[in-house]
């Protein structure tokens, strides 16, 4: 980077995202509306309507259909998290835990239909009670005890997912839970395989759920097992020295061989599991602070709970596993406009790796960096370099929130709401690109003003990680 500053395209002539990210967003969500198009495509082929006549067979029917489509929507929430490369480049990792979340709940509401519907129907057609039928339906239908047990995996892990819950549990905690999902997936295959006529009632039925189980089951032992177990291998990673930033801060320095060949940028982030003991098998998702080099990698991590706090204990030497890398904040959104980077807290780790990497992009960049005190500001020194060196402007924002839903102190909004605030602290706001990094709510209250301020929406940058 220089301080010179370069004049910024007019809007007209900003580029679109790369032609390669939106052709994988295009193509991952045709296939997904396909998939439930074939479902009911197939259903309706093998008599779907034709079975709605006769006491019972309607709830039936259609419950064999609610069943068929959280079936198929319950692999398509595997297929988003299986950490497919190409797919997670196209969307992001925010982007796609917000699909799969709700594809989450719709399945789950259309498999307790399936459930409701079955045994009503079933009951009708016997003339039995609806608990009867229940129990009988689990006890003697082949693989039924296993889909039970899926069934009540599955709905342990949405009660789970609220977010009302999700706040009052470890990521730690959460991470580990969630994964009895797969479980639940896995148990409820025996049932579709034994009684679930659809499934097999003819050959191109066998060969779209056999190949959609497939591809979930490989595509999860592909890029969430054996890619990160074998650029682990290759690339060995170890601590190489463990420095406190700031109080409650600490940067990790790693080194390894042949680290350019690692497909990492700055403004990504890893799954990092630290072989140093007990517990060593829980990820922890830490950003990287400074763009990749040949030999060296640096995250830097806030003391937020157990799987943080043991990261100040690191000794040199211990081994790493690396899951990733993930994420798309990086310097290839760039559209060669003026960076305006805003950060909060530990978020001002992505901010500081990513003005390493915007390379000319990032001439006449600007930081905004939201602190309460400046004895809690993480890379003072280094930053204040970039500025020197570089003509990085670095803007500290520092005090006391100044009222609910801003994302300003009050010493800094003696000028108006925040947007005009905005305005007064970035006079060409409107003429730059903005890469945002933070908690979500305050995140969302910075796009807000943005927004006001004149930048469009694709010139705003930013990605949460969430869980």
């Amino acid at each position: 980077m220089t301080g010179r500053v370069t004049p910024a395209p007019p809007l007209d002539q900003i580029p679109a995202p790369r032609a390669a990210r939106r052709w994988w967003r295009d193509f991952a969500g045709s296939a997904a509306i396909l998939s439930v198009v074939a479902v009911v495509a197939l259903w309706l082929a093998n008599g779907g309507i034709g079975n709605l006549r006769g006491l019972g067979e309607p709830a039936t029917t259609l419950g064999r259909l609610t069943g068929l489509i959280a079936s198929d929507l319950l692999l398509l929430q595997v297929l988003l998290m299986a950490r497919i490369p190409w797919v997670e480049r196209g969307y992001g990792q925010d982007s796609l835990a917000r699909r799969h979340r709700v594809l989450g709940f719709v399945s789950f509401w259309l498999m307790i239909a399936h459930v409701v519907l079955t045994t009503v129907g079933s009951a009708q057609s016997g003339s039995s009670s609806v608990l009867g039928e229940g129990w009988r339906l689990v006890v003697t239908y082949p693989g039924m005890l296993l889909a039970t047990a899926g069934t009540l995996l599955l709905i342990l892990v949405v009660i789970l997912s609220i977010r009302a819950a999700r706040r009052r549990q470890r990521y730690e905690t959460w991470h580990l839970l969630h994964l009895y999902a797969y479980l639940g997936v896995g148990l409820a295959l025996p049932h579709q395989l034994w009684t679930g006529a659809d499934f097999t009632a003819s050959p191109a039925a066998c060969l779209y759920w056999w190949g959609l189980y497939g591809a979930a089951l490989a595509a999860v032992l592909a890029f969430r097992v054996a890619l990160p177990l074998g650029r682990s291998a290759y690339h060995r990673l170890r601590v190489d020295t463990v420095v406190t930033e700031a109080p409650g801060v600490v940067s990790v320095y790693l080194r390894g061989h042949r680290l350019d060949r690692l497909p990492a940028r700055a403004g990504q982030f890893f799954l990092w599991r630290f072989l140093d003991g007990p517990g060593w098998s829980r990820a922890h998702p830490y950003s990287l602070s400074a763009g990749p080099r040949r030999d060296l990698l640096r995250i830097t991590v806030k003391d937020l709970g157990d799987g943080s706090r043991r990261v100040r204990q690191l000794r040199p030497g211990t081994r790493v596993l690396v899951e990733g890398p993930y994420g798309t904040l990086t310097a290839e959104r760039s559209s060669g406009r003026r960076p305006l980077l805003i950060a909060a807290g530990v978020g001002i780790t992505t901010m500081r790796a990513l003005l390493d990497d915007l390379g000319p992009a990032g001439a006449g960049a600007t930081l905004l960096y939201r602190i309460r005190t400046r004895a809690e500001a993480v890379f003072h020194a280094e930053l204040d370099d970039l500025g020197r060196c570089f003509g990085v402007r670095v803007v500290y924002l520092e005090g006391s929130r100044a009222r609910r839903g801003s994302w300003l102190p009050a010493a800094r909004c003696g000028h108006g709401d925040d947007t005009a605030a905005l305005r007064w602290l970035i006079p060409d706001v409107a003429e730059r690109e903005a890469y945002l990094c933070g908690p979500p709510p305050w995140m969302a209250a910075v796009r807000t003003s943005l927004r006001e301020a004149g930048m469009p929406d694709h010139l705003i940058h930013s990605e949460e990680f969430a869980w």
